[in-house]
């Protein structure tokens, strides 16, 4: 703000006046004046660059772990490639804002209004252009925030289908190779990149038109300030000098308004990715619960109690998955469950850990009401092995801790028997420091499962959930499993669901379901003379089965 008016000076008392004496140190003046301007400026950018990395990186780390203790319910709120962008691209829209706020928007205002003031001392008559350019120049900031806002909610959605379609390609990368989708994956990508790339074009379209009209404003401020100067100037009211600087107070005022018209642009964008954020952050977290550990006097440890449990998934038009279900399983004993595909046995089982909360009804755990356990506390009892295999990268070792971060070694090893894991494990030249691919993809989805049983059987847990997990495993390697299940379960409530009769024939009680109701409840032998549901599976899966050796 010195330098405009240091400028004039040079002018009128040194140019003028022929005295280059006044020139130099009027001069020198200027340049400590910029070096003191460049050296605040550069500490001011690291600054704001590292509080805003900074931000950015807390900002992060509290979105994660919200998105960490949501439950299913609210995560499926979600879809998970938006979870992803909002984690990277809004975080960072969000983090840019920052660094521009700390950048500009503290220096702009001051810069403009310093400007603003140093040119009214200068020339009162001459401000009343700025009186003019400065509401217009507002005008159209104002205008370019409410217009531009809708533009860039719309470009972080077709960002995120850009995401979704990514994501699902890589995760169906071998089916989409084994049918040969190449075009029809290309052309769907190509679709989402497309409506990116119009409405990116569509936004910055409307922004474009805002930057030159606030430098077209200006521009015409300043020749009026040209004009108007020089007819002051003829008239002998005003030096040249001073006309120069009231310019340059322009100029700086025009610096200063474009400053805030590019951070209210980030703005507008950070406010459409603050939003997507907040959405998330909005969300419930974690279960409602009293939070409590199990109740003194409790039942025995492992005892699994549904009184009268209905259950349906939010945004399934209010049809149940699970209707009316009672059961107890007591500690000790192996529950086999059984029913065709859709009938709710994985949706039962997922509201023991409390993944979700049962609509109506009751589950317990150790005769607790599970909703007012505190889900940490609850899922410390238990171990299961999903339907949908996931091993995470890194060695067999670091996956199998997944079950207890203290296991021994010995402990690993054992558990790994117990799950016929051990031999393919020993068979590599590093054991079970052989790394893990993403996902699993260098081993068999056969001995993917053994891996999860064997992260589960670490444990050591009071109830053991299997859902589905031998269905490729072959049938010997199975028995083994069951065989070495028998002795690792006693004391333990083990709940086993599966698509094979064979993999439940021994359990020590067979629920049947259908449609979300127990069709039948007993042993094998009860079930074939009592259960028409466990008759028909039965006659459909053995007599497959016959029919080979039949024909021999």
């Amino acid at each position: 703000m010195l330098q405009p008016t240091i400028m004039s000076k040079v002018i009128d008392e040194g140019v003028a006046a022929g005295s280059m004496n006044k020139v130099f140190t009027l001069g020198g003046l200027m340049l400590l004046v910029t070096g003191i301007g460049a050296l605040s400026a550069s500490v001011r950018n690291i600054i704001s660059s590292h509080v805003s990395q900074r931000f950015g990186a807390e900002l992060r780390s509290d979105l994660f772990r919200q998105i960490q203790s949501l439950s299913f319910e609210n995560i499926d709120r979600f879809d998970r490639a938006s979870l992803v962008t909002r984690l990277t691209n809004d975080v960072t829209q969000v983090q840019n804002f920052v660094n521009g706020l700390m950048r500009f928007f503290v220096k702009a205002p001051l810069l403009g209004i310093g400007a603003l003031i140093m040119a009214l001392r200068l020339d009162i008559h001459l401000s009343v252009v700025l009186a003019i350019v400065v509401p217009i120049v507002a005008v159209l900031i104002i205008m370019n925030m409410k217009i531009s806002f809708p533009f860039f909610i719309r470009v972080q959605r077709a960002l995120d289908r850009v995401n979704g379609v990514m994501r699902e390609y890589l995760s169906g990368v071998r089916v989409v190779k084994a049918f040969n989708r190449f075009d029809y994956e290309v052309d769907k990508f190509q679709s989402a990149n497309d409506e990116l790339s119009e409405r990116s074009s569509a936004s910055m379209r409307v922004m474009s038109v805002f930057g030159p009209g606030i430098s077209l404003v200006v521009n015409f401020g300043i020749i009026a300030v040209l004009w108007l100067g020089g007819l002051r100037v003829d008239h002998g009211q005003m030096q040249v000098g001073s006309i120069i600087a009231f310019i340059n107070y322009m100029t700086q005022i025009l610096f200063s308004l474009m400053m805030i018209s590019n951070v209210f642009n980030m703005f507008v964008r950070a406010r459409a990715s603050a939003g997507r954020i907040g959405e998330v952050m909005a969300a419930e977290c974690g279960m409602p619960g009293d939070k409590n550990d199990v109740p003194s006097g409790q039942q025995e440890r492992g005892r699994i109690d549904f009184e009268h449990v209905s259950f349906a998934y939010a945004g399934s038009s209010g049809d149940p998955v699970i209707r009316d279900f009672s059961l107890t399983c007591l500690p000790g004993q192996t529950i086999g469950i059984i029913g065709s595909t859709g009938s709710g046995k994985t949706s039962l089982v997922h509201l023991i850990p409390r993944f979700y909360d049962a609509t109506s009804g009751t589950v317990r755990v150790n005769g607790m009401d599970v909703q007012q356990m505190d889900p940490k506390k609850l899922r410390e009892s238990i171990a299961i092995v999903p339907q949908k295999i996931m091993l995470f990268t890194g060695t067999v070792e670091d996956n199998l801790r997944w079950g207890k971060e203290d296991a021994s070694d010995e402990e690993l090893k054992q558990a790994a028997r117990m799950a016929e894991a051990h031999d393919f494990i020993m068979a590599s030249p590093e054991g079970y420091r052989s790394r893990i691919g993403q996902g699993g993809v260098n081993f068999s989805g056969g001995q993917k499962q053994r891996l999860s049983i064997a992260r589960a059987l670490v444990r050591k847990p009071e109830i053991l959930i299997l859902d589905d997990c031998t269905s490729a495993v072959d049938v010997a390697t199975e028995s083994r499993i069951k065989q070495a299940l028998r002795t690792y379960a006693k004391g333990l409530t083990c709940i086993l669901i599966a698509q094979r009769i064979t993999s439940v024939m021994d359990a020590d009680r067979i629920v049947v379901m259908d449609r979300g109701e127990i069709a039948g409840s007993g042993t094998h032998d009860e079930l074939m003379q009592n259960c028409r549901v466990y008759q028909e599976i039965y006659m459909s899966q053995m007599g497959k089965e016959m029919l080979p050796n039949a024909a021999e």
